[in-house]
Parts: structure tokens; C-alpha cells; sequence
């Protein structure tokens, strides 16, 4: 991409937006972090610290009031600030990237989509997690037919966090769209209904397992998807033995993967995208492909993990800003895992299937 890079404007500058937002942003070619918000006078200095051209400011009506200069503005703020912010990006006249969950419901969401495309904006959330290294993996076994037909689809997004951290995650304040269904669950769903399709039938069961935490920390969901998979999906911070990430089983073979993709560890621990083997992980973390009873190997050979690739998100919104690709994860696939997050709850609640 050659030109002048477009200017954006990064809203918060917590765990979102100065762990994965401003990196990824500040490492994309044809983007240049032009402004971040955030009303902490310390994490403003770790802004000017981390990216000496960046302008701190305090709120985002300071950030709107510049809306003729820049080009994009990124939301990584607390999820409850998500639709109001969002909504005010793109009637001032702004293309949107918005941290999952876009919204707390559906219906909020394709609001959101019918605003942007009122006003001809590109609206796109950041499911980061479909550039995971397992994730590209395992989507290149499906359209090579390496498993045949999928009969059943295993994901877990598990940590073993006996203790509650705080914090507006973890708050059972409804306002605050906390929990892991909304957190975790949002990548595990997206994740399933981009390899599988559609869901037709949602069951779930959610709990508070740690003392004195306040949200659902410890969640299941099982989905039927109209394709005829069945998805079964496990968030918790309440893990004392981790299961494999992924465990895929066809009708010609099974693939399984143990440990997490390793971008996030990478970037907390100040690492930057770019220099060779970014997204790589080692050999003994490969998943296994085939079938066997063995209870040490669980059958079948090794099969090398693809790098994870986080930069190709803002890499694809970039493109689609200068109509060179389409929208990486349009807003109305945001909305149909809302969906089904909102039946998830329903039916935890209810304790039962919820048909969409």
C-alpha cells in the first residue's frame, strides 16, 4: 500500500487498545496511530512513551471534534461504551473498528450495521481470534477434506484463574455486558459459526464457581447447526487441567490441538509484529491429525500449526478503507453470534434448548 497512511483514533488505552489494538494499528502499513483516548493521566504517558507521534486526549469529544482529520477510529473501551460510541464515530462521519462484543444484544448490533450503511461507513468488528494459529489450521484441514464430514466440534478457552481480578469484566452488573459468554464466549461462537455455519438450536448452562466473583465464570454451550455439526463450546477461569483447544472428530479422521495461540503472550509481553517467526509456535505443540486409540498419543501424526497472523485483521481494514478488499468481519456476523449468545443466556436461565 503506497500514500499517505490513514489516520486513527484509538479509544481506550487499557488491555485492549495498548495490548492488541495500538500495536497491530502502529504495524500495519498504510495506518498511522494518530490519537488515543483515555482520561489516566499514566496510561496517556504510556501512550506518548510507547508511540512518540501520537496525541493523548482526555475524551472522546476531543477525538469527534477532529473528525475531518482522521480516518478511522478504534474502540477498545469497556463494553458497556461500545454502541454509544460507536453510533457517535459514524455520525460524525467515521469508518468504525469495534472491540467484541459490538453490542449487548443483536438487535443493537444491526442497528449499528444499518447506520453504517446509511451513511456508507465501514463498521467491522475485532474477532481477532479467527487469525489464531489453530484457528487457520484448522480451517485449511476442512477445505483440504482432511476430516471428511465434521460430526462434532470441540473448543475450549479455558484458564485456571481461582481468584477473581475485578473489574468491569468480571462485574455482575448487567450494564456492564461482563462474564465470560460475552468475553470468551464471543470468540468461541464466532469461531463455530464461521467453520460450521449457521446454528439452529442453542443449549447452554453458565455458573459462578469462584468466591466472591459476581459474573458467569465457568459456561457450556452446545449448538446444532443447520449444517448438521454439533458444536460443543467450554469458557472458564475456573480450569485446574486444561482440555485440548480444539478436538474436531469426522467421518475419515479426528484433529486435535492442545496450548493457546501464542500472539496474545507476545504482545503483553511487549513484543511487536514483523520480524520472522511472529505467530509461530514450537513443534511439540502441533495437533494431531488421524485416528488411534493410543491413550499417550491419541492416534495419527503430527501436522504443522500455521503462524497466527493478528496483523492481517488491520491489514484487511485497511485494504477495505481504499476499496482494495471487503470488510473482515462485517458487523451483521457480529450480530448473528449475538444471537446465539443471547439464547445462551436465555436457556442457562430458562435450563432449556432454544431454537432461532
Amino acid at each position: 500500500m503506497t500514500g499517505t497512511p490513514l489516520r486513527v483514533g484509538l479509544i481506550g488505552y487499557g488491555l485492549a487498545g495498548s495490548v492488541f489494538h495500538a500495536p497491530l494499528i502502529a504495524a500495519t502499513e498504510g495506518l498511522a496511530l494518530d490519537t488515543v483516548v483515555t482520561a489516566n493521566p499514566e496510561r496517556q504517558e504510556q501512550a506518548r512513551s510507547q508511540y512518540p507521534d501520537v496525541r493523548p486526549v482526555a475524551g472522546p469529544d476531543e477525538l469527534f471534534d477532529r473528525a475531518g482529520e482522521l480516518d478511522l477510529v478504534v474502540i477498545a473501551s469497556p463494553n458497556r461504551t461500545h454502541v454509544p460510541l460507536a453510533t457517535a464515530a459514524l455520525k460524525a462521519g467515521l469508518p468504525v473498528v469495534v472491540d467484541k462484543p459490538v453490542a449487548g444484544t443483536a438487535a443493537e448490533a444491526r442497528e449499528l450495521a444499518a447506520l453504517a450503511e446509511e451513511r456508507g461507513l465501514l463498521l467491522s468488528v475485532f474477532q481477532n481470534r479467527r487469525w489464531d494459529n489453530d484457528f487457520l489450521t484448522l480451517r485449511k484441514l476442512l477445505a483440504d477434506g482432511e476430516l471428511g464430514d465434521v460430526w462434532r466440534f470441540e473448543s475450549r478457552f479455558e484458564r485456571w484463574r481461582p481468584r477473581p481480578k475485578g473489574g468491569w469484566r468480571e462485574s455482575g452488573d448487567p450494564a456492564e455486558i461482563g462474564g465470560l459468554l460475552y468475553d470468551l464466549g464471543s470468540h468461541v461462537v464466532d469461531q463455530a459459526l464461521v467453520l460450521f455455519g449457521p446454528a439452529t438450536e442453542v443449549y447452554a448452562e453458565t455458573d459462578v464457581r469462584r468466591p466472591g466473583a459476581e459474573a458467569d465464570d465457568d459456561t457450556f454451550i452446545a449448538l446444532t447447526h443447520a449444517s448438521g455439526v454439533r458444536s460443543h463450546l467450554y469458557v472458564s477461569a475456573t480450569t485446574a487441567q486444561l482440555g485440548p483447544r480444539f478436538r474436531v472428530l469426522g467421518s475419515r479422521a479426528g484433529y486435535v490441538k492442545y496450548g493457546l495461540d501464542p500472539q496474545e503472550a507476545a504482545l503483553r509481553e511487549g513484543l511487536r509484529p514483523g520480524p520472522a517467526g511472529w505467530g509461530v509456535e514450537p513443534e511439540s505443540l502441533w495437533g494431531r491429525l488421524g485416528s488411534g486409540e493410543s491413550p499417550v498419543t491419541g492416534g495419527g501424526r503430527p501436522v504443522p500449526t500455521l503462524p497466527g497472523d493478528y496483523p492481517a485483521y488491520y491489514a484487511a481494514v485497511a485494504a477495505a478503507l481504499t476499496s482494495a478488499g471487503p470488510d473482515p468481519v462485517p458487523a451483521l456476523e457480529a450480530a448473528a453470534a449475538l444471537d446465539v449468545l443471547e439464547a445462551a443466556r436465555r436457556s442457562a436461565r430458562d435450563k432449556v434448548t432454544v431454537t432461532l
